[in-house]
């Protein structure tokens, strides 16, 4: 009698962070070594760590990088997982179905072939082509990696001035960070306000805190490059009008899809640079290449377009979608609302939706509404205050974005929102949602209820 043996399909992973890991751990779950071999290639020292603890580190709120880490690479190997480090894949053939990589500290190459491709390299941090961006001293921080070499840097260096390049995210938290460390910090932002995943008028609210923090917000400000001394190190950060002295630079301005191998493949790339995908996370027009994380371009739910989010949330949430289709089963990854949350010393900022300039590139017609109101009853003690801004579209009612800043309690109340604009809600509708209540938590009405009613008059008014 012939038995025959159906042949074990290898699935290669490249890039092992959130997304890459994820699907090699979901389709380890769903199928075994004797079914499916999992190759898994970073470049780096890590994996599956959590980029965005990394300011808390820098700033010693987290004390040990380690802590940072939610499975070693030992763990994966574990459950058979071929797990390499330190090696970076330099090339991807479609047609052979195989990529080549490099040993980054020995240099050898070679090939290794794929049933299934899994890319998950996610972002990379903006660096100007400007003089100095790659001068000593300056630091972009995206990567366990960078931020080891950032506090390497910290501990060498003399001065205690250091100058932060835009006032996203990173910026702000990277501000904070060297606060805590007792640097004299500058923030360098080209907008007019810092945080500019929010309106104007709200990043006003955080200008205003990180000035109470102790730094320096310098706005409308457009770097030329960095001066550097005769050792070659930073010295300055160069604008129009001034520059800036430093003894350390970090690069807060943001990041951009990783995409330059997928890109060299001649894989899809989207209008912000990132791979596009189907819902099921595999990429359009190649039916065992699947991309997630950071590289990629999502839905926009709320705007109906593709655009890039580099959050770690997301991120998993690939790599499960991932993982399970290539384990035999089936998930989709429908798209984002565009939520986020951070803080600034005590101050609690959030997002959800759209802005208005958002709003207005998409031809959406809107009314916009801010409130203030308060975290807990008013008579409660410790009672702190928080503003609301939302925006609805004219004549539907339909919720586009709300954003929220204040102390304790403010910033995951943006969670309300992005529900509400998840399952399509209009203003009116959220008025009459049945959300807890008690004086420690909050007043009768939720201060994101307040804002849904007067958006919801507005609306009205208007229509």
């Amino acid at each position: 009698m012939n038995m025959s043996r159906t042949r074990r399909e290898r699935l290669v992973v490249i890039g092992a962070d959130a997304a890459g890991m994820s699907a090699a751990s979901q389709a380890r779950r769903l199928k075994g070594p004797d079914e499916l071999e999992i190759v898994a290639f970073e470049r780096g020292h890590f994996t599956s760590y959590s980029a965005c603890g990394i300011p808390y580190w820098v700033g010693g709120d987290v004390t040990d990088r380690d802590r940072l880490i939610a499975r070693t690479p030992e763990e994966h190997r574990a459950r058979d997982i071929d797990l390499r480090l330190r090696t970076e894949v330099t090339d991807i053939d479609l047609d052979g179905q195989r990529v080549r990589a490099r040993d980054v500290d020995s240099g050898a190459e070679s090939w290794t072939s794929y049933d299934k491709l899994v890319i998950a390299t996610g972002a990379r941090p903006i660096r100007p082509d400007m003089p100095g961006m790659d001068a000593p001293g300056v630091h972009g921080v995206q990567t366990l990696d960078d931020g080891q070499a950032l506090l390497d840097t910290l501990a060498r260096t003399r001065g205690r001035r250091a100058v932060v390049v835009g006032a996203g995210y990173i910026g702000v938290e990277m501000a904070e960070a060297l606060i805590n460390r007792g640097y004299e910090v500058t923030v360098v932002n080209r907008g007019s306000e810092p945080m500019s995943t929010l309106d104007p008028d709200m990043g006003r609210l955080v200008h205003k805190a990180m000035e109470g923090l102790g730094i320096t917000m310098v706005n409308d400000a457009a770097v030329t490059g960095i001066v550097t001394g005769d050792d070659g190190r930073v010295r300055a950060v160069a604008t129009q009008d001034r520059d800036f002295p430093a003894d350390v630079v970090v690069l807060g301005i943001g990041v951009r899809p990783e995409t330059a191998l997928a890109k060299a493949a001649g894989l899809p790339l989207g209008t912000h640079g990132g791979l596009l995908t189907d819902r099921s996370m595999r990429v359009r027009g190649h039916e065992n290449v699947w991309a997630g994380g950071d590289c990629v371009e999502v839905l926009d739910l709320v705007s109906g377009q593709e655009r890039h989010i580099a959050l770690g949330t997301h991120a998993n949430k690939h790599g499960q979608a991932i993982g399970t289709n290539v384990g035999g089963g089936y998930a989709t990854f429908p798209g984002v609302v565009g939520t986020a949350v951070s803080k600034v010393c005590d101050l609690e900022i959030a997002r959800t939706g759209l802005r208005e300039k958002d709003a207005h590139r998409v031809g959406l017609r809107f009314e916009a509404v801010t409130i203030e109101s308060t975290s807990r009853a008013g008579y409660y003690p410790d009672a702190s205050l928080m503003t609301v801004k939302m925006l609805a579209e004219l004549r539907t009612g339909r919720l586009l974005g709300v954003q929220i800043v204040g102390r304790e309690g403010a910033g995951k109340r943006v969670d309300i929102a992005a529900v509400a604009l998840t399952a399509g809600m209009t203003a009116e509708q959220m008025t009459t949602l049945d959300l807890g209540y008690a004086p420690p938590f909050s007043p009768v009405w939720d201060p994101v209820l307040v804002a849904a009613r007067k958006a919801a008059a507005k609306v009205r008014e208007t229509s």
